[in-house]
């Protein structure tokens, strides 16, 4: 066969190993979600207006309640604990105080939801990297109940047509649930994350999806022919007849192994999973992950309105252990600044979140109780008979100084302890190498700990002043070559024989 049409091939992020071929279908979520201007604020009645918002509210509570069952029959009892963050967002003290506020000075509850709402949104998305991702669930909570309000109907993605591929600005869980992993050809999104709940959703239920392909995919055409291919990490339109016949034999069989790995000459390789939950430890153990090498415990701290107390750590910590018994469990200690901010910690995010307080400068930095706790909690589980005990990794290390001031704070944790009569042990301590200086100092730090693991996202993020989320400075984190200038994006219609491309964003790393 030979080509019957020019390949227009968009790069993004491939979220699930497969492939999937069919008919482009485009899906805008809120289309049918705008508001005319809102009238005087005299002809409002406030009263049934505030009347109103709650029985809507009531109403997306219990749809999200039944999502959430259905999902964990359906895909798993970790995907459906998304749904439970959007039951926080849907009682969120702040929104709902904004919305009643709103109401109060004259808006009718349609408008103050949209305005509520807007604030919070912007809040993520400033905020950047994969706290912006979250940005995408309050849309989601927000257009809920928009659709209650105005009684608009939501789209039914459970009945697409066979060979459907979803293009759209972006998904949220709950439409990414309702996809037939078996009768669609996969989704495509312009915004999004490999860590984005639509994304987890889709790499449970094995459909091809590829995310933050840029504004260019939403000018293909209904109707146009795409292969998703998450492999490749791009989307092709007009795929020439080759490239459909490649993908429909490979189908979206993807192997699992869950054996040891090892060289040609028996070399024992580890093979170890990045975790931010207990959770997620069940699903990697299953997948055969031979131990843990990171465990992002920011993960504990996310989609709540407080930090999670010493016995609800040391709980998490003892679960993971013990689903990892004899193998190795390398704990990092509260990583939150940059682009992963806490908002009820209420730490100023300063000028340039990256270059600011994060990291070790926070815990213990400006918040010594959450490092204390956290540490109380990481040296009494090191004590139980769970699996092999925590190894503990401090990030964002820049001086010796800092490493010095940290052991410190460690022996005055297990001192305190000892007086308390508390069981504990100090655990193996390790620093993440993922600064520049602390790249430059790796013989001194290495001279007072256990182990250093290197944080190649953030390291080559300092390194190349380039921030790791942003796609037009991606190549500058790819260390293979490439032909495009730097800065010019991955979206290109490429002549008949194209040249040379990498589609890669990062790379792997433990960050």
């Amino acid at each position: 066969m030979t080509a019957t049409s020019e390949e227009w091939i968009l790069c993004g992020v491939g979220v699930t190993p497969v492939s999937g071929v069919g008919s482009a279908f485009r899906y805008v979520p809120d289309e049918d979600l705008s508001l005319p201007d809102p009238p005087d604020p005299e002809m409002v009645d406030a009263d049934a207006e505030s009347d109103r918002f709650r029985t809507a509210q009531e109403c997306v509570r219990e749809d999200l309640a039944a999502e959430r069952e259905r999902t964990a029959e359906r895909v798993g009892e970790k995907e459906a604990e998304i749904f439970d963050a959007h039951l926080q967002f849907l009682a969120d003290p702040s929104i709902e105080t904004a919305v009643e506020e709103s109401v109060e000075a004259g808006l009718p509850a349609a408008h103050a939801v949209k305005e509520a709402f807007a604030d919070a949104i912007e809040g993520f998305e400033a905020a950047g990297g994969v706290t912006a991702e979250r940005a995408d669930d309050l849309r989601e909570v927000r257009n809920r109940l928009l659709r209650e309000l105005l009684d608009a109907d939501a789209a039914d993605l459970s009945a697409l047509p066979d060979g459907a591929v979803v293009v759209a600005e972006r998904l949220g869980p709950g439409d990414t649930a309702q996809l037939d992993p078996d009768a669609i050809g996969g989704f495509a999104t312009a915004t999004g994350g490999r860590t984005s709940h639509a994304a987890i959703i889709a790499r449970s239920l094995g459909v091809p999806a590829v995310v933050g392909l840029g504004d260019a995919l939403l000018e293909v055409e209904d109707g146009k022919r795409v292969v998703v291919d998450g492999d490749a990490d791009e989307v092709v339109v007009d795929p020439t007849d080759e490239r459909v016949e490649r993908v429909r034999e490979a189908g979206r069989d993807v192997p699992v192994r869950n054996d040891a790995v090892t060289t040609t000459d028996g070399r024992s390789i580890e093979v170890a999973a990045n975790i931010g939950t207990p959770a997620e430890a069940e699903g990697a153990y299953e997948q055969g992950a031979g131990g843990v090498g990171l465990f992002r415990t920011e993960f504990l701290f996310l989609d709540r309105e407080s930090p999670p107390g010493e016995d609800e750590q040391y709980q998490a910590f003892v679960d993971v252990l013990e689903t990892f018994d004899g193998d190795r469990v390398v704990v990092r200690t509260l990583d939150v600044g940059g682009d992963k901010p806490v908002p009820y910690l209420d730490v100023a995010a300063g000028e340039n979140p990256f270059l600011g307080v994060r990291g070790v400068r926070l815990a213990p930095g400006e918040r010594a109780d959450l490092f204390e706790t956290q540490l109380r909690a990481l040296l009494r589980a090191a004590a139980t008979d769970a699996g092999e005990g925590p190894a503990v990794m401090f990030p964002l290390v820049a001086t010796v100084e800092e490493l010095d001031d940290l052991l410190a704070r460690v022996e005055a944790v297990a001192a305190t302890l000892e007086d308390e009569g508390v069981p504990y042990r100090v655990p193996e301590l390790g620093v993440m190498v993922e600064t520049p200086a602390s790249a430059l100092l790796a013989g001194e730090l290495a001279a007072r700990v256990d182990f250093l693991s290197v944080g190649t996202n953030d390291l080559t993020q300092y390194l190349m002043a380039a921030d790791r989320g942003d796609e037009r400075v991606a190549d500058l984190h790819d260390p293979r070559p490439t032909t495009r200038a730097p800065g010019s994006g991955c979206a290109a219609r490429w002549p008949a024989t194209p040249p040379l491309r990498n589609c890669s964003s990062a790379w792997g790393s433990t960050n």
